[in-house]
């Protein structure tokens, strides 16, 4: 039989680096874009999410609604997805960037406890180490008055909408933990991009409705800030589907390790062209929140190893 041609080695890990740098680049845009609510942002970021998945579901023929037993599943991952996105955005509008994307790198902590609260799965000492590591980040980069007084210096822009950031941050971070639990829950019964067109579909309907509501509907003015609104689309796909791609052919661990390099790429990005250099709290929160994830990460990949390790013994 002819042989099976080896893979590029650590060609899963190149892929986890270039998402996480399309990732910080559509953030960027984000943050220069003026007169754009974060939630018309979503809507449109959820457009291109349909525009890509919707061939793959006529391709794969998984249908539109999913199996009868799941689509409850389905429209929760959808939904709390689709929070966890507008929130993110909101974030990245009032805060600065850096702290923003760190604060959103507390999901992985959140999914263990979640996971242990609804799926019953471990929850050791490490776990609880590495949850109280991730709160002392966003504590860092929050600074409440009444931990470090009334007088809080290089807070970028006003206090109130640092602190409106913060909680849409941790808000996206919980949401977005929900939403990887929900998807432990359905496991591989449900096709992915069943999974994103639930994601984009509900997002998209809600946006809408949301912003009718607001009364915050419109076009943004200023061609350079339409051109923004497709890049973050397609930067937001691209990053979508190159994590995807990196999850296929790359261990879990390695890759949600490597995605810390997000907060890398926002760093540097802020310092180019937002012309402001994060704080040492910042970087403090950064360290806290980066060796929690990533601690978490490596134990969930080592867990796995030796589970799969006594399968085949």
């Amino acid at each position: 039989g002819t042989k099976k041609k080896a893979g590029c080695p650590g060609l899963g890990l190149f892929y986890t680096v270039l998402s996480a740098f399309l990732f910080s680049v559509a953030s960027l845009f984000l943050k220069k874009i003026e007169d754009v609510h974060s939630v018309e942002v979503s809507a449109f970021r959820c457009v291109f999410q349909i525009a890509f998945v919707l061939p793959g579901l006529i391709y794969y023929k998984t249908g539109f609604l999913g199996p009868k037993g799941k689509r409850i599943f389905l429209f929760f991952r959808g939904f709390l997805g689709s929070i966890a996105m507008v929130l993110l955005y909101y974030a990245y509008q009032v805060m600065p960037l850096a702290d923003a994307t760190v604060i959103t790198f507390t999901s992985p902590v959140f999914t263990s406890l979640l996971a242990w609260i609804f799926l019953k799965e471990k929850y050791s000492l490490w776990d609880l180490l590495f949850t109280l590591f991730a709160v002392t980040g966003v504590i860092l980069i929050a600074r409440p008055p009444f931990l470090f007084g009334s007088r809080v210096t290089r807070i970028e822009g006003d206090y109130s909408d640092h602190m409106k950031g913060t909680i849409a941050a941790v808000a996206s971070a919980l949401s977005a933990a929900s939403t990887f639990v929900i998807i432990r829950k359905v496991g591989k019964s449900v096709h992915y991009f069943l999974s994103i067109w639930y994601y984009a579909i509900i997002g998209l309907i809600g946006c809408v409705i949301a912003l009718f509501i607001l009364n915050e509907w419109r076009l943004p003015h200023c061609g350079r800030d339409r051109v923004f609104l497709v890049l973050i689309g397609l930067l937001g796909l691209g990053g979508q589907i190159f994590l995807t791609k990196a999850l296929q052919i790359e261990k879990a661990g390695p890759v949600s390790v490597m995605r810390t390099m997000d907060v890398v790429f926002a760093f540097i990005l802020q310092a180019l062209f937002l012309n402001r250099l994060p704080t040492w709290w910042t970087v403090g929160g950064a360290l806290c929140v980066v060796a929690s994830s990533s601690g978490t990460a490596i134990r969930k990949w080592r867990h796995s190893v030796k589970k799969a390790k006594q399968g085949e013994i």
